[in-house]
């Protein structure tokens, strides 16, 4: 597979609209770490799914079993519990879906 400037440069634009997502969303939800966890958090959950994507292949079982490492990766960087890692992911997967949709059109 060959890296063009095109991929690296997409890439790092999604990590960034991923990373402000999750902050954004995070301060709702009362945390009080800063931009840097967010990141963090953004390029661990890309890691975590392409990792589990790369073993098991794409589908329901690969994407249930990353979501779950994802929250504990959530859990870890925020200190947070099980029910506040799933809201703040399922809210995160909410607003990253519309903005899927409509950043391109912008």
């Amino acid at each position: 597979m060959e890296l063009t400037l095109t991929a690296v440069l997409m890439f790092i634009l999604a990590l960034i609209v991923s990373a402000v997502i999750i902050y954004l969303i995070t301060k709702f939800f009362g945390e009080t770490e800063d931009i840097k966890t967010a990141i963090i958090a953004a390029l661990v959950g890309t890691i975590i799914y392409t990792i589990i994507y790369a073993i098991i292949g794409q589908g329901l079982i690969a994407a249930f079993i990353a979501g779950i490492v994802w929250l504990i990766a959530l859990q870890k960087l925020y200190s947070i519990g099980w029910m506040k890692s799933l809201l703040i992911a399922v809210v995160i997967w909410i607003v990253t879906s519309v903005v899927g949709l409509v950043l391109p059109v912008i």
